[in-house]
């Protein structure tokens, strides 16, 4: 049997209530600052949510022509703007991307949903011939991986992963089997959304799923935290390059780290809870960590999927607990959430570029305002202040409605 391709990161972009440059990003991570402000997306108005996790001075005609950004959704921008960083930081261009070695694979969850939104408020008030012609292209959900493909000239194996807030993960890791096989030796992988429009807010405020800490915004998001109550809507993109490792090594690009495991999994069980017992979860874990040629002490910290809910902090806690057993309470653990808000299917391409940062600087950012322990959330959440510690090896979590869970294995590059 061939010897399994090995598939390394050489490149990472994204855009966030952080920052849009991931030096900014993460020094704001390490040092505890939240981006979570007055909702300024939507108007919240008669919702009880008004907050969110906005990339406030992110301008399109900083990244795109202001002609091709007026045809791209949101979240289509965000994507491409994460993309063309992403490519900076890994030495590529026109001059040295093989297109047809070069492909994308990316996550999301509702496409442009704002969009949408505005196109039915035409539809409604002026009718169906007054819409946009570029309303379909605009907002469908493969169109970001399609539109950062068109900008960099990617012409290999394209694709587009929806699993919810498990879509930014997932794409990492269908990126990386996709160089495994030979199919391409450059992806680009991550997540993107913006989905904060009214359409979203009321779906999500009417199943109870947001926190209504409108007051203290910067406070709302508390994952694992006795007194959490809900997410904070987020909105974002994180991309990463990865390479066929010779391939990386051939050009002299710069290896930021390596994807050695991935796993995935179905609870099977509720449309939006999800397993109570942690199963699927655990699964997707143990899977990664397996496909990596690991075993649980092996990990040295887990970026989790972390959304400041009642439910879903708990599950994931004990999904954790079955996988590491007595470990689990040695392990440390992050939520970026807890400064971003939860970004849905740009979730897992933002915290994988926090995950390689932690492998690079050895420093596990915190997860805020955790105040007052739960008893059903028990473990090392890595409270309020970041902590020095070498990290080797990271296991990064996301879980989404339906179900879906996806889970990487990041580990430090060595030849």
């Amino acid at each position: 049997m061939a010897e399994r391709k090995r598939v390394v990161v050489t490149g990472m972009g994204a855009m966030t209530p952080l920052g849009e440059t991931i030096d900014e990003y993460w020094g704001n991570l390490i040092k505890g600052v939240s981006g979570i402000g007055p909702m300024t997306q939507a108007d919240p108005t008669g919702f009880p949510t008004s907050i969110a996790g906005e990339v406030r001075s992110f301008d399109p005609v900083s990244y795109i022509d202001a002609k091709e950004a007026r045809r791209m959704a949101r979240f289509a921008q965000l994507g491409v703007a994460s993309a063309l960083r992403a490519a900076e930081n890994a030495g590529l261009d026109a001059s040295n991307i093989v297109s047809e070695e070069s492909g994308v694979v990316l996550g999301n969850g509702n496409g442009g949903m704002p969009t949408t939104e505005e196109q039915a408020k035409v539809l409604f008030d002026r009718g169906g011939m007054k819409e946009s012609p570029f309303f379909i292209p605009m907002v469908l959900p493969n169109m970001a991986a399609a539109q950062i493909s068109r900008t960099l000239g990617l012409k290999g194996y394209t694709n587009t992963v929806i699993t919810a807030c498990a879509a930014g993960t997932q794409a990492i890791g269908e990126g990386a089997e996709v160089i495994r096989r030979g199919t391409a030796k450059v992806v680009f992988a991550g997540g993107t959304e913006a989905g904060i429009c009214q359409l979203s807010l009321g779906g999500f405020s009417v199943i109870r799923a947001l926190s209504t800490r409108n007051d203290e915004p910067q406070k709302a998001s508390r994952p694992f935290e006795a007194n959490r109550d809900g997410f904070v809507p987020g909105e974002g993109a994180g991309i990463l390059v990865l390479e066929e490792m010779e391939h990386a090594i051939s050009r002299g690009a710069p290896i930021l780290a390596e994807i050695v495991g991935y796993g995935v999994s179905s609870d099977a069980y509720h449309p939006v809870h999800p397993d109570e017992k942690g199963e699927g979860a655990a699964r997707a874990m143990s899977w990664a960590i397996a496909d990596a040629g690991l075993t649980p002490p092996d990990i040295d910290y887990i970026n989790a999927h972390g959304t400041s809910t009642p439910i879903n902090d708990a599950i994931e806690t004990l999904a954790i607990k079955r996988v590491f057993g007595d470990g689990a309470y040695h392990v440390p653990i992050s939520s970026t959430k807890s400064m971003i808000g939860h970004a849905m299917g740009g979730s897992g391409g933002v915290e994988a570029v926090a995950a390689v940062k932690t492998i690079q600087t050895g420093i596990m950012h915190p997860t805020i305002n955790y105040e007052t322990p739960d008893p059903a959330c028990d473990l090392d959440y890595v409270p309020n202040e970041a902590r020095k510690k070498e990290v080797r090896t990271v296991l990064s979590n996301s879980f989404g409605f339906g179900g879906q869970n996806a889970c990487l294995v990041i580990r430090r590059f060595e030849e």
